[in-house]
């Protein structure tokens, strides 16, 4: 399993402490493989966002070292920008642009960033608005849109540049409650379709259906990082055993 072959992305004993002494990653290692869904959970503060962002290098760690696909991004000579886009990001909150119809904000990128012609990047986004079901909304503009129709397109903008990896941090949390399913049943069907994901999220029905494995993060330690069975139903972890008597 921890073959450097299939291993997409591998961080090797990270910390990461903020200006104020707060230290966010406390020696974190983890191992993401091709494919796999990986889920990190963890109550407030535990450090979940900070690692995922530290992924693709939003959070620069104070020490430890982040290879992607064989490359370590951490070293200053890395043509970081090449491999963000290939590392695709979702937020809660959708930060699209008001003033472009929803066409215009999924071509930007690839046609800027990848050079791709505007006829090739409206005809991929056009068929990833009908694979979430906005086929329709392709000339509308954000704010006509629901929240849950807001996420989708931003998690189809990420889709559009074709990355190798989704990153998710807490892609609900901004939603109400009868948008959120909308929004996850994307997510599983990305996860259906083979695409390797990291997901911060509080939604343990997704973890626990979806995932291929589940970190649990408390003090900037990954503490438990098993399969969604062994965590859910044979968690050992007496910490872990709390969060979970007071989430379920």
């Amino acid at each position: 399993m921890e073959t450097t072959s299939n291993a997409l992305i591998r961080v090797e004993d990270v910390v990461k402490v903020f200006p104020n002494g707060v230290r966010a990653l406390d020696h974190c290692s983890l191992t993401i493989h091709k494919g796999e869904v990986v889920v990190i959970v963890g109550p407030s503060g535990s450090g979940k966002s900070t690692m995922l962002r530290s992924l693709n290098l939003l959070e620069v760690p104070s020490s430890g070292r982040i290879f992607f696909e064989g490359n370590d991004i951490t070293d200053k000579k890395t043509d970081l920008n090449r491999h963000r886009q290939k590392m695709g990001m979702v937020f809660q909150h959708f930060n699209l642009f008001p003033n472009m119809t929803v066409l215009k904000n999924l071509t930007l990128a690839p046609m800027n960033a990848k050079g791709v012609s505007q006829q090739e990047a409206e005809a991929t986004a056009r068929r990833l608005l009908d694979t979430v079901g906005l086929g329709d909304r392709a000339d509308s503009y954000p704010q006509q849109l629901s929240g849950g129709q807001k996420q989708r397109i931003a998690i189809v903008r990420a889709l559009c540049m074709q990355p190798d990896v989704m990153l998710f941090d807490e892609p609900t949390s901004a939603l109400d409650p009868e948008m959120v399913g909308e929004v996850l049943e994307v997510m599983k069907q990305l996860a259906r379709d083979g695409m390797t994901m990291v997901v911060v999220t509080h939604e343990m029905g997704f973890a626990r259906e979806v995932a291929s494995r589940v970190l649990f993060m408390e003090a900037g330690k990954i503490l438990v990082d098993t399969d969604p069975q062994r965590f859910f139903h044979n968690p050992e972890n007496p910490r872990l055993q709390d969060f979970l008597s007071k989430v379920l």
